[in-house]
């Protein structure tokens, strides 16, 4: 179970005129808040959070990004393409990673970079291996 919290009324973008008129995917690219990836249409969000006690080296990273961009904010999501299982194991991470347009992969101490990999080839189309859901 999880609680759907509020954006902050000041993190919000307000509805212009003619707005409430759009609908589907239209109203989905409609900004809603200064981190759009993580507002839903009705201004809530998922929202997380993380304690220096309970899990420090995960606060650090938000800290440490926060100093860089002024953003304490990461978004967690799934890893994985649309219509594929989650990725499980580090040479899942690679495979997703090689195969999508991710420039960075993390894997714990580790940090990979798109443009230092080896060519990457693959003998089949690995987007029909997985049916869309």
């Amino acid at each position: 179970m999880l609680l759907v919290a509020d954006v902050a009324p000041k993190q919000r973008i307000p509805m212009t005129e003619g707005e409430e008129k759009l609908f589907g995917i239209d109203k989905l690219n409609v900004p809603r808040s200064k981190i759009p990836a993580i507002t839903h249409v009705d201004y809530s969000a998922r929202v997380q959070t993380v304690h220096p006690t309970t899990n420090p080296r995960f606060y650090q990273l938000l800290d440490h990004f926060e100093a860089l961009t002024g953003c304490p904010v990461l978004i967690n999501t799934s890893f994985n393409v649309r219509g594929e299982p989650i990725v499980c194991s580090p040479k899942d991470a690679y495979h997703c990673f090689m195969r999508t347009k991710m420039d960075v992969l993390v894997l714990e101490n580790v940090l990979l970079y798109k443009e230092n990999q080896p060519h990457w080839e693959e003998n089949l189309d690995w987007r029909k291996e997985f049916a869309l859901d």
